[in-house]
């Protein structure tokens, strides 16, 4: 059983563990489309479509076929297509490279094997790209996601660091904002604490 972290007390939380991941789902502009880039040349099998007119959680009418794609360890990708032919439009306020799913793969053999593969199928691909802890390479698919597979690198006790400075590395960004944030206000940060 895992105890709650300092920062996370337990009265908080919704009080059950979360086990993983299920799904996470897009909508996409034709589902032969998406199913052809995941199953065909990612290497997720469609494992389960629904078609249905309403949408069971809200109750509106919308014709949709669901697609879900599994990965190894059960959990899948997920799509909507709406039938209108219409990819999800990119947020306006948020660069291209920040919304983005990334995919775990076993080794940097299995990455560059993927890398290959992509670009001869003429999938415009990014990287090798090291992150110290990861390495990485990015792409996008047919509705416009982006995409990466990475797999762990580096030193193994970096993930015990990073976890261990975690919190503090989060106060520490937040204050830095707010700094910034009283900067273009036109305040001086060190007035605050004249008082």
């Amino acid at each position: 059983m895992s105890v709650p972290h300092e920062h996370e007390p337990a009265s908080r939380s919704i009080g059950v563990p979360v086990h993983g991941l299920h799904h996470f789902a897009w909508r996409c502009r034709d589902a032969e489309e998406t199913r052809h880039f995941y199953e065909d040349l990612l290497g997720l099998p469609l494992v389960h479509m629904v078609r249905a007119d309403v949408v069971p959680s809200t109750g509106e009418r919308c014709p949709y076929a669901h697609l879900f794609f599994e990965m190894q360890d059960g959990s899948c990708v997920a799509f909507f297509d709406l039938g209108d032919d219409q990819a999800a439009e990119p947020s306006p306020n948020t660069p291209p490279w920040v919304n983005h799913l990334a995919l775990r793969v076993a080794s940097r053999e299995d990455l560059l094997q993927a890398c290959h593969r992509l670009r001869a199928a003429g999938v415009d691909v990014l990287g090798v790209t090291d992150h110290h802890f990861l390495e990485s390479i990015y792409f996008f698919d047919p509705n416009g996601i982006r995409l990466e597979l990475t797999t762990p690198a580096g030193d193994p006790d970096h993930a015990r660091a990073a976890r261990e400075s975690a919190h503090r590395q989060c106060a520490e960004w937040m204050a830095e904002k707010a700094r910034a944030r009283q900067q273009r206000a036109g305040q001086d940060p060190a007035d605050t604490h004249r008082g």
